[in-house]
């Protein structure tokens, strides 16, 4: 079975690109990369050139010297597939992570085999380089960022095509059909559990069954546990585990190190966070001021919440098993909030440019007697946008509203579980002793169309 990512299209345009450079496609373990040079690849007719470099662990003292007409003979021999032609090839060395010589190499693959297309992945480059006394070649290589499958991708791969194009092409031209409102709120159910790790999604479209999907979630979870042994000892492995255990549980509150471990340090905390961070296991989503772009300017290091990989591994974590799909919208179901909003956070994470490292940012104000918290602020073209995240169909907007009278925003964004609307808004507010109304345009939007948000944005 082919899982189709709309990263794809970002492969294309680095492939037929007239100044291309080695690519190193960065993300997390088991989110697909390699499946994903393979598939492209495989669709566009490439001979491609494999070498993973944990399952030929020697093959990196290939790369010591920087001969890369031999370094091409060597993989020409270990492949079996006869000598590479650079107008139908691609070089693909994958776990690069375990062979850091070859990361050193990238450049002279550019320098000296310009019109050779060749692709690098690694989910722990980071832990790798800082073992050693160089960094990446830069300016000598391009990036592409890799999360998990998003939930068109999992629409796409159920055959849900009249639902995917409805949401994709839909512009208020006309009421939101009400089945399919209703159906979709069903599939986000569903990924809600499965997610979008790639073998969890495949798994589940073919068996059906929650119980193989929770099976793999165990399987990648261990994996990462495993990691963890790789690159930590003892007290250090030990706070890569609580930070690891206590996300999940805690994603999109902002972190206070005692509620980790009341026995560790904040700075040894902050470590193991920064560790996890670089794995791209968990992200952090920073305080910024919002008081003009970009928003990264305005952030504030010591205030930042965290979010989860995927919201299937996060439920598993939780230890969430097999529970009818109707109690996640109940209130016997108290993990409701943090789920909408690792949903919708993964998927604003990589909205955006993907030869850039993702980030994202919220808006926090502690005050003595009024505290306000916007779920996200994100940047549309030139205009701050804040996201609020509700996980029914009802709720207070108290901080939206202190957000747009602070900083005189027009337009604002709410996800929730109601059908797609736009509405004016005009509310009374206290600041300094005295009552200011504010008005601005709304946006509401059902969860399940967060990657539409850009899009409709621009025309609401």
């Amino acid at each position: 079975m082919n899982l189709k990512r709309s990263v794809e299209k970002n492969l294309k345009k680095w492939y037929e690109g007239k100044h291309r450079k080695p690519l190193v496609i960065r993300g997390a373990r088991q989110v697909g990369k390699s499946t994903l040079v393979r598939d492209f690849a495989k669709a566009h007719n490439l001979v491609l050139y494999e070498v993973n470099f944990e399952r030929f662990p020697g093959f990196g003292e290939v790369f010591k010297k920087p001969d890369i007409a031999g370094i091409l003979r060597e993989i020409e021999y270990l492949c079996g597939k006869g000598k590479v032609n650079p107008q139908n090839s691609i070089i693909f060395l994958d776990e690069i992570q375990a062979a850091p010589l070859a990361v050193k190499a990238l450049r002279y693959f550019y320098e000296d085999f310009p019109g050779l297309a060749v692709i690098a992945a690694g989910s722990l480059l980071e832990f790798t380089l800082a073992d050693f006394s160089y960094s990446m070649p830069v300016g000598r290589i391009e990036y592409l960022f890799l999360g998990p499958m998003t939930f068109e991708e999992f629409l796409q791969a159920k055959g849900e095509k009249r639902l995917l194009d409805l949401i994709r092409e839909y512009d208020f031209s006309y009421n939101f059909p009400v089945s399919a409102h209703n159906n979709l709120l069903q599939l986000q159910r569903e990924y809600l559990l499965v997610g979008g790790m790639p073998e969890a999604v495949q798994r589940y479209v073919e068996t059906g069954d929650i119980n193989e999907v929770i099976d793999v979630h165990s399987s990648i979870i261990e994996t990462y546990r495993d990691d963890f042994a790789k690159y930590a000892k003892g007290a250090a492995l030990l706070r890569l585990q609580k930070v690891f255990d206590y996300v999940p549980a805690a994603a999109g509150e902002k972190i206070k190190y005692r509620n980790i471990d009341e026995n560790s340090q904040a700075r040894d905390l902050r470590e193991a966070v920064e560790m996890l961070v670089k794995a791209a296991v968990i992200t952090c989503v920073y305080h910024s001021k919002s008081s003009g772009i970009p928003l990264r300017v305005g952030k504030n290091d010591k205030i930042f919440k965290l979010y989860f990989l995927d919201i299937g591994l996060m439920n598993r974590v939780c230890g969430i098993q097999n529970i009818p799909l109707q109690k996640l919208e109940s209130r016997e179901f108290v993990n409701q909030g943090k789920m909408a909003e690792q949903f919708v956070g993964q998927h604003l994470l990589y909205s955006g440019r993907r030869n850039e490292t993702p980030r994202l940012f919220y808006w926090l104000r502690e005050g003595r007697s009024t505290n306000a918290e916007v779920d996200f602020v994100i940047q549309v073209d030139s205009e701050i946008v804040p996201v609020e995240i509700k996980a029914g169909k009802s709720g207070s907007l108290k901080s939206l509203h202190r957000f747009i009278f602070e900083k005189k925003s027009g337009r604002a964004v709410r996800f929730d579980l109601n059908p797609p609307s736009v509405m004016r808004v005009s509310h009374k507010i206290g600041s300094g002793g005295k009552v200011h109304e504010i008005g601005f345009s709304l946006l509401s939007l059902p969860i399940y169309m967060v990657e539409q948000l850009p899009r409709i944005f621009r025309f609401f």
